[in-house]
Order: structure tokens, then sequence, then C-alpha cells
């Protein structure tokens, strides 16, 4: 197969370009993970550690750590790098938060990962500390830009500030369309009560409508159940089972594809969700096994999720209909997470009471027009 061109060029590339005129005299602290990589599947991480006019000082790791290996929720230690002998400051362990002592032999954090644009993703909210914390130090932030994999898309719901949590820490839609130093360029301005000196090294050749397909560049998983594009593509609404007794498909090869339980009948569910023809998507019967997390060990009947017009296809309502669906004619119960997913507990009485979800998919597209016009001074390509 030939390969695809390379249409777009990532911030590091950029970066590299200038000869990385940007970190030229200063500290550099890099918060990364094994996603970050060039158009040719180098890491952010080898490139800025073998560049000897670089002073790499400091490592900032995310959520599953430096190689995105570690499981979700499991807390991550500071360690000591074997490469480089460098600090890896843990950002989800102890502290969320840069402490002064981790930014004390810093000038300058650069910030490359990918996002994968959905409020849920927890690099997004450490990447908001980590520019709180810069700003009240006076460290710069540089941020290398990449594009959001669910491309320009604005969907879903707000957030009630007293359910503010790393899954959630401002009230921006499920799906913000936005790239990550855009987000960045709007977190730091609009929420960060002491801006922190913020860069952001832009994609070349990069347009808002630019599909990831489109782009040339290669996906790398960002954490362990996040193995391909298309699972990107169905976070926005599948990460809500995380909030129930349902599996959503951890510890299997298709987290946040398929949804079941060991007491549902596949056939059963996938007959009674293709009655309701949503747009964009089809429901096949799936048996599965996890061999982690929920129901590990257990045998479960539910449905594999296929998505047959991405254009059509709105992830969010799809699932929530699911899940309203699941609970009314087969049975699950809920975890306080998914209020925190879904920014509401109002979500999960209505569903409870067996109403219509349409009253909140209504107020849902008001509250995205206006996060339109308040994104719009932020955006960065085109």
């Amino acid at each position: 197969m030939k390969p695809r061109t390379q249409q777009v060029r990532t911030g590091i590339e950029v970066l590299r370009d200038s000869n990385f005129a940007e970190l030229h005299g200063k500290r550099v602290g890099l918060f990364t993970n094994p996603s970050a990589v060039d158009g040719k599947l180098i890491s952010t991480y080898d490139i800025l550690r073998r560049e000897h006019t670089i002073n790499l000082t400091a490592l900032f790791s995310p959520e599953h750590g430096l190689t995105a290996a570690a499981a979700d929720g499991e807390q991550i230690a500071t360690i000591t790098d074997t490469r480089t002998g460098l600090p890896i400051y843990s950002l989800y362990g102890t502290s969320e938060r840069p402490t002064p002592e981790m930014l004390s032999h810093i000038d300058a954090i650069v910030c490359d990962i990918q996002d994968i644009g959905v409020r849920y993703y927890t690099f997004i909210w450490t990447i908001s500390h980590i520019l709180e914390a810069a700003g009240d130090h006076g460290v710069e932030v540089i941020v290398l830009d990449r594009p959001n994999p669910l491309g320009n898309r604005v969907e879903g719901a707000s957030l009630d500030a007293h359910l503010a949590s790393l899954v959630g820490r401002y009230p921006i839609p499920t799906q913000y369309g936005m790239t990550l130093g855009e987000l960045a360029f709007f977190l730091n301005s609009i929420w960060n009560p002491n801006p922190a000196p913020l860069t952001i090294v832009p994609c070349e050749g990069h347009r808002r409508e630019t599909k990831w397909r489109d782009t040339g560049l290669p996906f790398v998983p960002p954490s362990p159940n996040m193995p391909h594009l298309t699972t990107a593509q169905h976070y926005p609404g599948a990460c809500l089972v995380e909030g129930t007794s349902l599996s959503e498909g951890r510890g299997t090869a298709l987290p946040f594809e398929i949804v079941g339980a060991p007491e549902i009948d596949g056939t059963a569910l996938a007959q009674v969700l293709n009655r309701a023809q949503w747009p964009g998507v089809r429901f096949r019967p799936h048996v599965f096994k996890p061999i982690t997390g929920k129901h590990a060990g257990s045998v479960c009947g539910g449905v594999q999720v296929h998505i047959v017009d991405e254009e059509s296809y709105q992830p969010l309502k799809v699932w929530l209909e699911m899940l309203r669906i699941i609970y009314l004619e087969f049975s699950f119960t809920w975890n306080n997470h998914f209020s925190r997913l879904i920014g509401s507990h109002d979500v999960q009485t209505a569903i409870e009471n067996g109403k219509s979800l349409d009253a909140f998919f209504a107020n849902w597209e008001v509250f995205c027009n206006a996060f339109h016009e308040q994104r719009r001074p932020f955006l960065i390509y085109d």
C-alpha cells in the first residue's frame, strides 16, 4: 500500500525547522507521552533529549505515565528517567499541579501530547493546572500543537461547577472542536486567574475542517484504551458507560466500541437499538469476556457499535439514548462517575424516571452555539 502523504506538520516539526529557537537559553521541562511524534514516528521526548542545544531539566507525566502504559485511574509516582537521569514529575499522583519545587529549575514547560478533543480526557485539565502553576511562578508554557482527531465539531453538555474534577474543570462542551493549542489559549485567558506566559507553536498546513485521515499523520494511542481513531470517535458518548455497571469494553480489543454485561441478551439488545434508526450507526450482537475491568473473567452479552457514516453520527446522543434503553429494558446500576462525566445530576434522574432526553439535547445546542462565539477569539486556524 502506498503511504499517505503528510499534509500537516505538527508543532514539534515546526519547532525543529526553526532550530528550536523558542527554547534557546532556557531551562526546559517537557510534559508529554508517546503519542507526541513527528511524521516519521520519532517522539518529541527523543527529539528534545537528543538535541544538544536544548537544556532539558525535567520531565512531567500525565495520567497513564510518561510511557502511557499505566491503567486508567492508576496513581503515578514521581521517578527518575533511566535514559536522561532527569526527574519525571507525576501530575497524576499526589499532586495534579506542578509544585514550586518542580518548577524551581525551569524557565519554560513544553507541552506536546495528543489530545482526543473530548472534555472527559484528563490531559487537557492537567495542562490547565500547568498553566495556573506556571502563571503563579512566572514560567513560560510552550504548546506544540496537533490536530484534533474529532475535528471542528462542537457538541454536547455543559458542566455544573460543583461537579468539577480532572474529567472536566470548566464548562466547555463535551466536544469543543479546538486543537490543544487553541484550548490552552482559551483556558489561560478565560479561567486562569494569573495567566501564564504562553507560546503556541501551530501546525503547518492545517485547516479547521481538515479530517484526521487527510492530515497524513499517524495515530499513536495516547492511552491504553484509546487504540484507534474509531475509538476516539465513539468516546464522547461511550465514555459515559464508565458511570454504570455495564462494561465499556476495557480489558478487550474493543474498548469504547462495545457495551454489555453478563445478564444482557446481545441479540435482543441489537434488535431494539437498530429499530431506533439513529443516523450513522448500526449495532451488531457481540459476546465478549473482559480480562480486566468490570466483569473481568465473565462472559458478557452486548453489542458492538459500528459507525457507518462519520458525518451524521452523533456519539453523545446515541450512547445516551442507548443507556436510556438499556436501563429501562435490561437494567444496570449507576456510580457517581456518571454525573461527573455528563456534567449534571439531572440526566441520570431523567433516565431513571423514563423521561425523554430531547429537552437536554435542545438546551445543549443553545449552550454550544454560545460556546462557538466564546471560543472565536482563540481560534488559530482559518
